[in-house]
């Protein structure tokens, strides 16, 4: 069995890589062509291209890369064309992989799968029409996405969501990083101002005042911010005159086992997180660890989405148990004020986002079959 699958940024390549294990488990002889990073590639692929050109986020982030990602597009959809693969999978990055499928689709029959349904329930309906035209089955990792594929003409599979089969600090690895890092029983915030070097640009002058602020409130509190290596050094430079310097992981030249298993014990450690909004909020969900989250866009992408939004709120805890608990801060409305109080109440009655961040788990698979299998088995099911 032959598969071209591609990825276009480190979510989607964990995404794949787990699907790839559960196909080789299932499909011995299977052989991959494609797109992706490290955890892909840890599975056999050689990647066509360095994965991360494709990391974009953002409408107005995406205009200048635009030729360049025509480009790879282009010559993506030509590799596929050229295998003859049984089969294509997409991961996430609508903007590219689905352009690929379309060039695919338009020159063959191809039997096209996508991984991660489009946010469809959120805004921009009409995206499941338009990709029914060249996507025939759809693996959606939340549980209510799939009638909204079904309605539009694809196949779709809920397969679960990875954060359910990712590991998660015990009681005793949360303490041991409390004392390594002299922090005893002092309240503990986690600060996540996200991946890329335009969040922490946008976020990090917000999250500051925020620190300053929590500093005269609470002066015992303590910060610790687990840093991307991508945006390590743009952090140093952001905490770099704090009055309470924060707890900065660094993972740069460091084991990746090691630097994951600090960040598991750091969220099991907090008391409270702020964190940009993403599916971060379902990572704090897996460790328990209550949350405020806040997010900051390019202006223009952000007045084009709050224009076409269908929800209320962006946080996957609130959408998957149809609650509104975890309080969130979006464009206007990302304050330091409200933030640093919305932090401080949370750290006062934390037992209010508990049984949601339960529910959320249990919703998403926790205790079932691992995800990329799940996914595996509804690829090679629907062939």
């Amino acid at each position: 069995m032959k598969v071209f699958i591609l990825a276009g940024e480190p979510s989607g390549d964990r995404l794949g890589g787990a699907l790839m294990a559960g196909l080789k488990q299932l499909q011995p002889e299977i052989t991959f062509e494609g797109i992706g990073g490290p955890e892909m590639q840890a599975q056999g692929l050689e990647s066509l291209f360095d994965m991360s050109e494709l990391s974009v986020m953002g409408l107005a982030e995406i205009l200048p890369k635009y030729r360049a990602l025509m480009a790879r597009i282009n010559q993506t959809a030509q590799a596929v064309l050229k295998m003859q693969p049984d089969v294509l999978i997409t991961i996430d990055s609508p903007d590219f992989s689905l352009r690929v499928a379309r060039r695919v689709k338009a020159k063959s029959d191809l039997r096209c799968v996508h991984y991660v349904a489009p946010s469809v329930w959120a805004w921009r309906p009409g995206r499941a029409e338009k990709m029914a035209r060249y996507v025939d089955h759809v693996l959606a990792l939340l549980p209510f996405e799939p009638p909204y594929m079904e309605a539009a003409g694809m196949d779709c599979d809920f397969v679960g969501h990875p954060v359910v089969a990712e590991p998660v600090a015990s009681p005793a690895e949360a303490l041991a990083f409390r004392e390594t890092h002299g922090i005893g029983e002092a309240p503990l915030l986690l600060m996540l101002p996200g991946s890329r070097k335009s969040e922490v640009a946008r976020l990090g002058p917000i999250f500051q005042r925020v620190a300053a602020q929590l500093a005269e409130a609470r002066p015992d509190m303590r910060i610790v911010i687990p840093a991307a290596a991508s945006v390590t050094h743009d952090v140093k430079v952001l905490t770099r005159n704090w009055p309470v310097p924060p707890l900065l992981l660094d993972p740069r030249d460091r084991d990746s086992a090691e630097v994951a298993a600090e960040k598991r014990a750091a969220f099991r450690a907090a008391d409270v997180a702020l964190a940009a909004s993403g599916t971060v909020s379902l990572e704090l969900a897996a460790a328990g660890t209550p949350m405020v989250i806040a997010y900051q866009m390019n202006w223009l992408t952000h007045r084009i989405m709050e224009r076409l939004a269908k929800i209320d709120t962006v946080t996957l805890v609130n959408l998957v148990t149809e609650t509104r608990v975890v309080p969130e801060f979006l464009g206007a409305n990302c304050r330091p004020g409200p933030i640093a109080r919305e932090i401080l109440k949370v750290l006062a009655a934390p037992e209010r986002q508990q049984e949601a961040m339960t529910l959320t788990m249990e919703r998403l698979g926790r205790g079932g079959e691992a995800p990329g299998l799940r996914a595996a088995k509804a690829v090679l099911d629907r062939l």
